[in-house]
């Protein structure tokens, strides 16, 4: 997509100038584009690749990332082979080394956590991990703290929060091979070699890019090409909002939301068929994709618990919940809603993860119709898919009732403890892109309806439902002359709503306390970019703005890019949040899972229902800017392109 950018010459006169735009959630990078460093002399060969220093400090912590990379990029030209008029392979390799866990390893690496308290309001005030009001010699209660000790955690969610009365847990922050604890294994069980050099593993992920692309002309006119091999297919016309651009898992734990997709998208290995008919009689181009992602099911990277960047701190979440399974834990203010308690292991938490294995049935496919209709460019797009994100279903069938003596291993309605699952998820959508030559301006829109994503929600036995979910963005850029900045050079204003509409939301107000679906039924997300050139282009500043209208939270993003030299990059600015921070919902404390115990009445009576706090749903409520409110960042990078 392109925009038209308008640069003013003296006398007055404008010129329209042709280029690329990258929509507001992230940095447009000057000198990001494929300059190579070498070219053969029959120019079949190309070779390009930087170096990258990334040093990010974070307020209360220090230093949150120094991450050193070294990138090669390369292809070959075969020309014409067999049927193929031009077939060429084409990789990208990625090497990186996060320094931050050796330098700071009182905070993410080996030395990480500490000895805990957690809250009891209706007992002790604060009681010590494995030390709760209700703990051993109480029946059936307790854990071995000798498996379990008091060392390596943080409170969940601490660093938002203060407790006031919610519930609380422990956190093990320690890498995998330091502490076990916690880690979900084939999902979250990075070892400390793992967090450090992430692209060198067991799915290759040093290689970004390794595909094959092939062209095969028809009788008819038209043209096939052919990409095999590992590779991000991009489906939508914008960044940051994943509303069509689902085919690739993200690894959010490079920086939270706030790193470059491409840089995020995790390279699967896929096939692609496309199918371009070129100008046709209604349409002046038209071409039609068929995807097939053959290759071994991947999740989202959401971070793990311990590492710098876990989006909604869900890694901390799935790593507190998984220690309280396998080995019992402390959780503040449970019993009665108000007293600290040590849980025995197979009771709550997360059991398991049920990562699909390969077969053709979990592969996944989809299909797009892409073309331009007199300057409107449109697609229409179908996809069946994984869910990238994980569901935590509450249906384990081996839990046990610490109230009485013998060991039930059955399933309890409306208990905290889960099996990880993910979905398959149905996708419906398209994209309109079309040029306002009297305002300037590119307007962007795309839409999704999938079927089959689950949610959390406290009034089911299951404690999660599924809904059909509708998502679109709309988006404008415009380049607006601001003179009191420059004169001579127009500065890009780009802009961006994002919403998503929860169609078979459910949501109750009980005794005060909202029970259900914690996210919200409908909300949106607003983007601002606005970004100006000096210097000959070469000095960039730009300022990005984002808000989350329920969360009430916003992040501010300036920075300036310099052009030091053709080949050196620095680029200089901060991350900062402002807003509620965390929110409260029901915590499902009064499901009642093992009455008369632990109330009268049925499981899940909503009679009950009068407690809520912070941990663990309001993560949803507060959206992936209001849980990082403490991750204010100071920026430095400094890539070498040779």
């Amino acid at each position: 997509m392109f925009l038209e950018i308008m640069t003013k010459r003296p006398g007055g006169s404008y010129t329209a100038i042709q280029a690329g735009i990258v929509s507001t959630a992230l940095a447009v990078g000057l000198g990001s584009g494929p300059l190579y460093a070498y070219t053969s002399e029959d120019g079949s060969v190309q070779a390009s690749g930087f170096v990258e220093n990334a040093s990010y400090s974070r307020r209360h912590v220090g230093l949150s990332k120094m991450r050193n990379t070294v990138q090669v990029e390369g292809s070959k030209d075969y020309g014409a082979q067999g049927p193929f008029s031009n077939v060429s392979l084409v990789g990208t390799f990625r090497a990186t080394y996060d320094a931050v866990y050796d330098l700071n390893d009182d905070q993410f690496g080996d030395k990480a956590g500490d000895a805990i308290q957690l809250e009891s309001v209706g007992g002790s005030g604060q009681t010590v991990w494995g030390q709760s009001d209700i703990s051993t010699g109480v029946l059936g209660f307790g854990f071995d703290t000798n498996e379990n000790p008091n060392e390596g955690l943080v409170g969940l969610g601490s660093h938002l929060h203060d407790t006031e009365g919610g519930v609380g847990m422990g956190v093990p922050v320690r890498p995998c091979d330091k502490d076990s604890r916690g880690c979900i294994d084939d999902y979250l069980d990075f070892e400390e070699s793992d967090l450090k050099y992430p692209e060198f593993n067991d799915r290759l992920d040093f290689l970004r890019e390794a595909y094959i692309d092939a062209s095969m002309p028809t009788a008819s006119g038209a043209t096939w090409n052919f990409r095999v091999g590992r590779q991000q297919v991009i489906w939508g016309r914008t960044d940051l909002f994943r509303v069509l651009d689902v085919i690739n898992p993200v690894d959010f734990s490079r920086h939270n939301i706030y790193d470059e997709l491409e840089d995020i998208r995790i390279p699967m290995w896929m096939a692609t068929g496309e199918y371009q008919m070129g100008a046709t009689e209604t349409f002046d181009d038209l071409n039609l994709q068929f995807l097939w992602n053959f290759d071994k099911f991947r999740p989202n990277n959401l971070g793990q618990g311990g590492s710098p960047y876990a989006i909604l701190d869900a890694g901390n979440f799935f790593r507190a919940m998984k220690n309280c399974w396998d080995n019992g834990c402390s959780v503040a203010n449970f019993a009665g809603g108000a007293l600290s308690t040590d849980f025995p292991k197979h009771v709550i938490g997360i059991r398991d993860v049920h990562l699909p294995d390969w077969s053709l049935d979990n592969t996944q496919f989809g299909i797009k119709l892409e073309g331009d209709y007199q300057g409107l460019g449109f697609s229409l797009n179908a996809l069946t898919y994984r869910s990238q994100l994980p569901s935590l279903r509450a249906v384990v069938d081996n839990a046990d009732n610490p109230f009485t003596p013998e060991i039930e291993s059955q399933s309890y309605d409306y208990l905290i403890a889960f099996d990880m699952h993910f979905p398959r998820v149905n996708l419906i959508g398209g994209s309109l892109d079309f040029y306002v030559d009297d305002i300037k301006s590119v307007f962007r829109v795309e839409t999704s309806y999938t079927q089959g994503e689950e949610f959390a929600n406290t009034l089911r036995p299951e404690l999660y439902s599924d809904s059909d979910v509708f998502r679109y963005v709309v988006g404008w850029d415009r380049p607006t002359f601001i003179p009191f900045l420059n004169e001579n050079r127009a500065f890009l204003l780009s802009a961006q709503l994002f919403g998503q509409y929860l169609v078979d939301h459910e949501r109750e107000k009980v005794n005060g306390i909202e029970a259900g679906i914690p996210d919200w039924e409908i909300n949106h997300i607003g983007t601002l970019l606005v970004k100006g050139w000096y210097k000959n282009d070469r000095v960039s500043p730009q300022v990005i703005f984002a808000h989350d209208f329920k969360a009430h939270a916003t992040v501010i993003a300036p920075s300036v890019d310099w052009l030091i030299s053709d080949n050196l990059r620095l680029t200089v600015g901060a991350n900062v949040k402002v807003g509620d921070g965390a929110q409260e919902f029901d915590d499902c404390r009064a499901c009642n899972p093992f009455p008369p115990f632990t109330g009268p009445g049925e499981p899940g009576d909503l009679a009950l229902r009068n407690l809520a706090g912070f941990e663990p749903l309001g993560r949803f409520r507060s959206g992936p800017i209001g849980m990082a409110q403490e991750e204010d960042e100071l920026q430095v990078t400094l890539r070498y392109r040779f």
